[in-house]
């Protein structure tokens, strides 16, 4: 696997932008970000499995939530995709999104209509972290994102959560 060097400004934005969003978000299981079709992925775990039915309606409200949130920022719409992998007793749901329209308020937006509509989502809370630490976390992602927008990125990474730690690879 390749080391990161400091002066490498891509690769640092793009990891600081995967560890920032797992660590203000404990909702998000894992995060990946793919230079080649440029989007991320953002993976959810639910504890127990969903309907199809919950699954189809908490599709719609989600997709139609992305249009409505990039319609009234301007946004054009590239990637919005919704899937559902199904492991035994767990559920991982994926949210697809470009990485030229997504932005902080929207990911939280989703999280939120998560919480909502999954009582099951798993979280990983971390209690040691302060109020002054998440709005820190916020601006590091809302300024990584822009770096990236601007800057193409060309390493595959992935962000996991394990045992309350944030680990961050080359794919």
């Amino acid at each position: 696997m390749p080391k990161y060097k400091e002066n490498n400004e891509e690769v640092s934005d793009g990891v600081n932008l995967l560890i920032s969003i797992l660590v203000r978000y404990p909702e998000i299981g894992t995060i990946s970000f793919d230079p080649q079709n440029n989007w991320l992925k953002l993976t959810f775990m639910l504890s127990t499995i969903p309907s199809q039915l919950d699954f189809s309606n908490a599709k719609q409200l989600l997709k139609s939530s992305i249009i409505a949130y990039t319609t009234l920022e301007g946004l054009p719409l590239k990637t919005v995709d919704i899937q559902l992998d199904i492991f035994e007793k767990v559920a991982m749901l994926s949210i697809f999104r470009d990485v030229h329209t997504i932005s902080k308020n929207e990911i939280a937006l989703l999280i939120a209509l998560l919480r909502k509509t999954f009582k099951d989502l798993i979280i990983d809370y971390n209690d040691s972290l302060l109020e002054e630490d998440l709005l820190l976390q916020e601006e590091v992602i809302e300024d990584m994102l822009t770096n990236l927008k601007t800057h193409y990125d060309e390493n595959r990474l992935i962000g996991i959560r394990e045992d309350g730690r944030v680990l961050v690879f080359n794919k």
